[in-house]
């Protein structure tokens, strides 16, 4: 299987590919960067891509499955129209993309609490994103939802914060369903889903990743 990636280079991303170069059922993989990663493998090609125009390069957007861990912070983009263009346009033009050229699976990173009607900007963000990659109607569409994810050598000091503050809590018996995720383990269960999961439409929560 032919597995292409968006965000490879990210905190989830750089594991994900990792994981897939190991994994003998998947015969490629395909990312699409910004910059070169320096990274080398026989399986591995890298297209270094200008994402503000996915058309010069959409045919390059073919294989089995395309994993999008593509995403920021409202801090790191600098605003919310920067943020959306990141995490909802980018992804959702590569979709509309894999989809016309014949991809027959979606996994998505998503996040915990989205939804299209929430009132939260972030969480309603994801969820739009979720619910127009769902009218592509891939044959297999696979949406992640984790919750706090712990992220090798952050420099996000909020990040290390709310993962103490979850580590204590749930330490305690005290909001659980919120235990953080490490970045390693969830590309782990991404490069699985695909594989074990039947065709259709499937919703991950952040409490079956564990289980999964």
């Amino acid at each position: 299987m032919k597995a292409l990636v968006i965000g490879a280079t990210g905190s989830t991303g750089k594991f994900l590919v990792e994981e897939l170069l190991k994994d003998n059922d998947y015969s490629s993989v395909v990312t699409f960067v910004r910059k070169p990663s320096g990274k080398e493998h026989p399986k591995l090609t890298e297209h270094i891509v200008n994402f503000d125009d996915i058309e010069s390069f959409k045919d390059q957007i073919n294989g089995g499955v395309l994993f999008s861990c593509l995403g920021t912070t409202l801090k790191a983009a600098g605003s919310k129209e920067k943020q959306w263009k990141i995490d909802f346009d980018i992804p959702a033009a590569f979709a509309v993309a894999a989809k016309q050229n014949g991809v027959k699976s979606f996994v998505l990173v998503s996040s915990y609490g989205a939804s299209a009607t929430s009132s939260v900007f972030y969480s309603k963000m994801k969820g739009k994103l979720e619910d127009y990659i769902a009218e592509l109607n891939f044959e297999q569409y696979i949406i992640f939802r984790p919750g706090p994810l712990v992220r090798e050598d952050t420099d996000r000091l909020g990040e290390k914060i709310s993962v103490k503050l979850f580590n204590f809590l749930n330490s305690i018996g005290i909001l659980t369903k919120f235990k953080p995720l490490e970045t390693q383990l969830l590309a782990q269960k991404l490069v699985k889903a695909p594989k074990i999961l039947p065709a259709g439409k499937k919703i991950i929560e952040l409490k079956e990743i564990f289980k999964f």
